[in-house]
């Protein structure tokens, strides 16, 4: 969750011992701390923490921690790595997966720090760009945690894991490739029971950060049939931040689409966030849609001509048969009978 120059980030995630159940209340729900950046004097206004820097280049700066509670509190800090979950959401490594990017970069003086009740601490860190570091975007976070033992519903021992984060940006010196790619689409269709209001397309596509920049978007889907004639055409629907390498599931539904034997769906993606226009993406697949209803109705009708025309082709017939035969000799009744 993001909180406007509180709360970077939230995240709660849960550990436990093993062979105990995940689920989890926590520990001490009144604990309550938030992250955000800062400087030497204090939080400067930043909702995230965005910098530049060469390779082999080493920068510092500040977090702010602030413990809201009548209490000290004693927090693990530590950088790591950010992702993105299936939904395209931001999202920071589980504490016990190792980073590897820039979360391997960042340093800080002590691994634990004690905050006074309802005080903040300005934290300093730095970030050691290491000298073969790939240009282009690079995201983590710097985390403050609390991890304590607490009884599940079941009465089981478990670790909750509580952390609060800054997010953090770092975007490396050297050549850029900013490009967004469709991966694949999917279309399924279902048609309605009432012949008159159409079916339902829906549109599954996946949209693949492939270059080394953080970007965001628009997708549109646009709905063809026979001849390139539209049938249906989305709003615009705005696209989460992909990290590089990230990638999103977006799903369309669009009601009262009229089968015409062939649908074709175009999504279009427009790809935002770097200084200058990029061109827009698309890619086009297609699927089946039989208007089954106008089927029956023309296969009854079909029918129909057929039963008539076998029906008038047998009445000619027997017209024509009874024409041809011969007429049958009149009986002369005065004749005198035979001896």
């Amino acid at each position: 969750m993001v909180v406007r120059g509180v709360l970077a980030a939230v995240l709660v995630l849960t550990s436990v011992f093993p062979g105990v159940p995940a689920q989890a209340a926590p520990a001490d729900p009144g604990v309550r701390w938030s992250v955000q950046p800062s400087s030497a004097k204090g939080p400067d206004g930043r909702d995230y923490i965005i910098r530049r820097a060469a390779p082999g280049e080493r920068i510092t700066d500040y977090v702010g921690i602030t413990n809201l509670t009548t209490k000290a509190q004693t927090f693990t800090v530590y950088g790591t790595d950010a992702y993105n979950t299936e939904d395209g959401s931001f999202a920071l490594l589980p504490a016990a997966q190792k980073a590897t990017d820039i979360g391997s970069w960042i340093s800080l003086g002590a691994k634990t720090f004690t905050v006074p009740a309802n005080t903040r601490l300005d934290v300093p860190f730095a970030i050691t760009v290491p000298a073969d570091a790939t240009p282009g975007d690079h995201a983590g976070g710097v985390i403050a945690s609390i991890a304590e033992e607490a009884v599940d519903a079941n009465g089981q021992k478990v670790l909750v894991d509580r952390r609060v984060a800054a997010r953090v940006y770092l975007t490396v010196s050297g050549a850029v490739a900013p490009t967004l790619k469709i991966d694949t689409v999917r279309l399924e269709y279902a048609q309605s029971t009432n012949p008159s209001s159409g079916g339902v397309m829906t549109v599954k596509y996946l949209v693949h950060n492939t270059g080394n920049l953080r970007l965001t978007g628009t997708g549109t889907v646009r709905v063809t049939g026979p001849f390139g004639w539209e049938l249906a055409r989305t709003d615009a629907m705005e696209l989460p931040e992909l990290l590089p390498g990230g990638s999103v599931t977006v799903t369309e539904k669009i009601l009262g689409v009229q089968p015409t034997v062939r649908l074709d769906a175009e999504v279009s993606v427009v790809p935002a966030g770097y200084e200058t226009a990029m061109p827009t993406v698309s890619r086009t697949t297609g699927v089946w849609a039989w208007p089954w209803a106008l089927v029956a109705v023309l296969a009854a009708a079909l029918i129909y001509l057929v039963f008539r025309f076998v029906r008038q082709r047998r009445s000619r017939r027997a017209a024509v048969d009874s024409e041809a035969l011969p007429e049958a000799p009149a009986l002369d009744t005065d004749a005198p009978p035979h001896t």
